[in-house]
């Protein structure tokens, strides 16, 4: 999933440090730096949640889904199905 900000441009794209990301609204726990990979889009991208409701998705059109912030519903951004690594890891 890549995840976007629109207020003043991405930030953490290029941003590899260990830590956790979370909801810019409530402060929920959302993704590990672990989980975090280089991406060609310019927003961050993640394989995996922190909680198994860090997120919600609702499907916006075919291949396009809508992702939320599990607790309060902030906009992340956006999962489109087939992106993301090919090294089997596992996806929310």
């Amino acid at each position: 999933m890549s995840f976007c900000s629109f207020f003043g441009g991405e930030v953490f794209k290029d941003h590899f440090k260990p830590g956790i990301y979370v909801c810019s609204k409530c402060g929920y726990q959302l993704f590990s730096s672990h989980s975090k990979y280089d991406h060609s889009s310019p927003w961050p991208a993640f394989t995996e949640t922190i909680h198994e409701d860090s997120v919600s998705k609702h499907q916006e059109r075919p291949g396009a889904y809508k992702v939320l912030c599990g607790k309060c519903g902030n906009g992340l951004g956006h999962e489109f199905v087939n992106d993301g690594p090919k090294k089997g890891l596992s996806r929310f």
